[in-house]
């Protein structure tokens, strides 16, 4: 009933859970009073025919301090969900800066949301109000037979031992509603992965006619989650109707055999009508954990994917924090997504600061892997790449990654402004450097006509062009000011002059920084010091531009296929 995982994050909020207890006992005091004032008031007007009006000042003053009392206990269940949910956030967050940018290979990015915002939210109630309510519900039953014990022991005893009645009635249900969320959940995630990609694909699914194939299918899938939820939530109202009949059966009859006690003279009126205002409080705390449980199930349930995020075992983080901008050596190189299935092999790749070190080839022969094994992203199969003469995994990948820049074709541009863009790249900028780096890629006159650096970013820059899109995607990588950039098809799916622009600016970023530039297009190679040729994931060829033309047949192939297509007019072919 309890999860000890769970559990150990509450450190710091376990104050919290005793103080709410403390302040559901004290009700649970004011109750026993009140109740004691009422059934003495009954017994003078059933005894003496007298109603004295003072008694309803005591019944105010004590409602009016289990008000207080409960608003202290909705605040103490508050903070002590608060930290802990801001806790697990926090190791979710690390995880994933452990793991690196291929978290993706681990989990959906439509689970992991779900998982940090609604999986999280969801153990509110099993952090703020469930363990409280279990350990009070411990509690309650304790206080009030020792109360009981005192004018019967015979009714305190009976009501004591059908208590239990309802924790097991709990049990039982946990077995099959741990392996009902858990499918449930299972369902919701999954239901939540397939929208995310049909809405992310919406613009293609339309091209090929394919969405009403995909609404079927979400269809489907809705169907499967709509049938998981209602037998969860038919289950949910069972347990509640047999908790009930334990709850109020075992109230009635505690007020029974207090009726044949009272018959029998072993028991007051004042003392028969106590025990049977009491009788249901034996069981109302542990109704109410029965009502608590299901929901806090549900957390439990979302905690258990979430457990197998954090279990993700990664590579080993390294130590060296100070990081100089040297030569970075790929060192016979082998790598691959899947076990014996090579994305790479035998790469021998050297990159010089100051210099722009290009890599070229067909698609599928393995550049951009080559850019995330420089990132971190992925650990060689084999082979090993150095900085300097330290091998990479060595470096700790939050120092080594604040001297990195990457930058690809599928630059992304947050909602809200200009300004709040090239932040993200350096919070302390200054407007005039903000203005400078908007200027280097010719983008700031047309911002300048607008409203400067507070021009309104809508969701995803929709309101820019593609080549606007990645001149401001440049300016921000530029404000970030690293010491070494990767250029990873960052000009593809531009306007040329945007495109030349561009690649002018990564020509004049290479005089003082380590630039990696991988291009399909040979025209925005032709300048850069060295040249690495790759085909079907082996480098082929290194040199210049010059050297490669004459030393490299697939450089030639690539070189002649390409200036034949972009020499190409339409009409000659007509």
């Amino acid at each position: 009933m309890l999860n000890k995982r769970l559990i150990s994050f509450m450190k710091e909020s376990m104050i919290y859970v005793v103080k709410n207890v403390f302040t559901q006992w004290l009700m649970l005091l004011l109750n026993i009073i009140m109740m004691g004032i009422i059934a003495y008031e009954l017994e003078s007007i059933l005894l003496r025919k007298t109603f004295k009006y003072e008694f309803l000042l005591f019944i105010i003053i004590i409602l009016i301090l289990r008000y207080i009392l409960t608003q202290k206990s909705i605040l103490y269940s508050y903070y002590a969900s608060k930290e802990v949910k801001k806790t697990l956030r926090e190791k979710i967050l690390t995880k994933l800066h452990e793991i690196g940018m291929g978290y993706h290979t681990r989990i959906a990015t439509s689970s992991l949301v779900q998982l940090f915002v609604e999986g999280i939210d969801q153990l509110e109630i099993y952090y703020g109000s469930y363990i409280s309510q279990f350990i009070y519900s411990m509690l309650a039953p304790f206080t009030l037979f020792i109360v009981l014990s005192f004018i019967n022991l015979k009714v305190a005893f009976i009501l004591f031992i059908c208590v239990p009645l309802i924790p097991m009635t709990i049990i039982m249900i946990n077995k099959i509603a741990k392996r009902l969320l858990s499918k449930y959940w299972g369902k919701y995630t999954s239901l939540g992965d397939s929208f995310l990609e049909n809405l992310e694909g919406l613009t293609t699914l339309k091209i090929y006619e394919a969405d009403g194939y995909k609404h079927q299918k979400m269809n489907e899938e809705a169907e499967e989650f709509r049938v998981i939820t209602m037998k969860v939530l038919t289950m949910q109202l069972n347990s509640i109707t047999v908790m009930d009949l334990v709850a109020f059966g075992g109230a009635a009859l505690g007020m029974i055999i207090a009726l044949f006690e009272f018959r029998n003279g072993n028991i007051t009126i004042l003392e028969s009508i106590l025990i049977i205002l009491l009788s249901a409080d034996f069981f109302i705390p542990m109704r109410t954990l029965g009502s608590l449980f299901h929901v806090a199930m549900n957390g439990v349930a979302a905690s258990d994917k979430l457990f197998k995020f954090l279990d993700e075992e990664v590579d080993n983080d390294g130590t060296i924090t100070n990081i100089q901008n040297e030569p970075i050596f790929f060192k016979n190189v082998n790598f691959g997504y899947e076990e014996n299935k090579n994305i790479l092999s035998n790469i021998n790749i050297e990159i010089q600061p100051n210099q722009c070190t290009s890599i070229v080839g067909e698609s599928g022969c393995g550049k951009s892997t080559i850019s995330s094994l420089m990132m971190k992203r992925y650990q060689p199969s084999s082979g090993e790449i150095l900085l300097g003469n330290t091998n990479l995994k060595e470096f700790k990948r939050s120092s080594y990654m604040k001297h990195i820049t990457y930058l690809s074709n599928a630059s992304k541009l947050f909602k809200g402004t200009i300004r709040d863009n090239l932040y993200m790249a350096n919070p302390n900028a200054t407007d005039e450097e903000m203005i400078e780096v908007l200027k280097k890629v010719k983008i700031y006159d047309y911002l300048e006509k607008e409203n400067g650096l507070d021009t309104k970013v809508l969701e995803n820059g929709s309101n820019f062009s593609g080549g606007q899109i990645q001149r401001i995607s440049f300016a921000i990588a530029l404000l970030n000011d690293s010491n070494i950039y990767i250029f990873d098809e960052a000009t593809s799916n531009i306007d040329v002059e945007s495109e030349n622009d561009l690649m002018n600016l990564i020509q004049e970023i290479s005089k003082n920084k380590t630039v990696l530039m991988i291009s399909h297009r040979l025209m925005n190679v032709v300048n850069s010091d060295q040249i690495y040729v790759m085909e079907k994931s082996k480098v082929v060829g290194k040199g210049t531009h010059s050297q490669l033309l004459e030393e490299s047949t697939t450089y030639q192939n690539l070189w002649n296929s390409q200036k034949i297509l972009e020499n190409w007019k339409g009409d000659q072919y007509e």
